[in-house]
């Protein structure tokens, strides 16, 4: 991926969604031709000169300040997760530096593995680069669908979600569910351009949905936290379950992932039927 148009283009996006008002500029002077405040107003509010920031809305970003970031991101009202998208663009040598994604599929520690299967009434998953589902417990299998019988490219969030038909009656919210996937994986981008097996996921996800595109063009960045997500499962229905992300220590780009009901709900209840049968059950009472 071009890292210089990416930081073109993430900065003019951010500068597109604010406008005089929300930044305590009046309003006067010329109509405006598009929306948004303009670079000098941005260049003002950020303490650069024009020329300066028009450099780096043009992708020149090699020799700019991190103070100076600091101070663009002010001004365009960045969260820390854009923030830091932000600084990946224009300085990625400044970054802690990670291990150069290969086109090899990424492994998981055996005792990481154990530890998944483990969680026995607890539905996990591991995600790694570019959202790939690189291990999972049984009840992630029963929760979410049996990925291990999926094909190698098909288990990847962002595909589940956007290709995958089943995502849409999995995930009641499925709209939410979307911005959070393409946010993650514009984080990873900005962060991971020389990925060689990025490019194609983008591609085919910008090919064959219009959704994806319009989401991709937006250039929103958010970190895997946690929250609240509402499921629709064939078999016991709608489950509300908290769901939390957990960064492992000794690789970056893996992510361990569960979901838990609140105790005495009927959610709980739900997932306990679904530890109670198994993936083989489940998928003989699906099929019924």
């Amino acid at each position: 991926m071009d890292q210089r148009a990416e930081l073109s283009e993430f900065l003019r996006s951010r500068r597109a969604r604010l406008r005089p008002e929300d930044v305590g500029l009046p309003q006067f002077g010329r109509r405006r031709r598009v929306p948004g405040l303009r670079r000098e107003e941005l260049a003002q509010l950020a303490g650069v000169s024009v020329a300066y920031y028009t450099r780096l809305e043009q992708g020149h970003g090699r020799n700019v300040s991190l103070e100076v970031l600091d101070s663009i991101a002010r001004a365009l009202r960045l969260t820390d997760a854009e923030r830091d998208h932000l600084t990946h663009l224009a300085k990625p040598k400044q970054q802690k530096k990670h291990r150069r994604p290969t086109s090899r599929p990424q492994q998981m520690r055996p005792a990481l593995q154990q530890l998944l299967d483990a969680m026995e009434t607890v539905p996990a998953y591991v995600l790694g680069r570019r959202l790939d589902i690189v291990g999972w417990n049984r009840m992630a299998r029963a929760l979410l669908g049996d990925v291990a019988a999926l094909p190698a490219k098909e288990r990847n969030m962002a595909w589940q979600v956007f290709l995958d038909p089943n995502a849409r009656d999995l995930y009641v919210d499925w709209e939410g569910k979307a911005r959070d996937v393409v946010s993650f994986l514009r984080m990873y981008a900005g962060c991971s351009a020389d990925d060689p097996l990025l490019p194609g996921l983008i591609g085919e996800l910008s090919v064959r949905s219009e959704e994806f595109r319009t989401l991709w063009a937006a250039h929103t960045v958010q970190d895997k936290c946690f929250g609240t997500k509402v499921l629709r499962h064939p078999l016991v229905g709608e489950l509300t379950l908290s769901h939390e992300t957990f960064q492992l220590p000794e690789d970056h780009d893996l992510s361990l992932v569960t979901y838990h009901a609140e105790p005495g709900t009927r959610s709980a209840e739900s997932l306990r039927l679904l530890a109670g049968w198994g993936v083989e059950e489940v998928q003989e009472r699906q099929q019924d």
